[in-house]
């Protein structure tokens, strides 16, 4: 699966969203994140991520932090 870019929306209590430009908004859990030590985004922030259909839309996995907002 290929990682696409995109900006974190909103992150608060370890959750938030994801715009891909085109896309719907792509929800993401810190669990989803594999940037070594790192536990929670910043909006603003530039990442790489796979997106897979959960059962209320999508979601984002193996997210990467791409660059500081």
């Amino acid at each position: 699966m290929e990682k696409v870019l995109g900006t974190v929306k909103s992150w608060d209590k370890g959750f938030g969203f994801i715009e891909i430009k085109g896309e719907p908004d792509v929800f993401v859990h810190y669990t989803q994140i594999e940037t070594q030590n790192v536990r929670r985004l910043t909006e603003g922030q530039q990442v790489a991520l796979m997106v897979v259909q959960g059962l209320r839309g999508p979601q984002a996995t193996g997210v990467e932090v791409i660059n500081e907002a």
